[in-house]
């Protein structure tokens, strides 16, 4: 399993949104833990070591470091803003 820690900027984010979006957003946060590349999950171009995740209208933007076995969780946004 894979320990998943948050940026300050991420748990800002999560914080925003409604209660609803955050229990989706929060289990689809859970299986990163155990599966850290999920099916539809995408390597962003022009990043070094980030990864997407979408919930919906939402994107989660995370890093992987499998010699550490941590997920790092960059980004919570709508899909408007994030990509901005």
């Amino acid at each position: 399993m894979y320990q998943v820690e948050f940026t300050a900027t991420a748990q800002k984010d999560i914080l925003s949104f409604r209660n609803e979006i955050q229990e989706r957003l929060e289990l689809s946060i859970e299986n990163l833990e155990i599966q850290p590349r999920p099916s539809g999950c995408k390597k962003l171009k022009g990043r070094n070591n980030t990864w997407r995740v979408r919930v919906g209208d939402y994107r989660i933007f995370y890093g992987i470091n499998d010699s550490l076995k941590v997920v790092i969780i960059y980004r919570i946004r709508h899909r408007k803003e994030v990509y901005q």
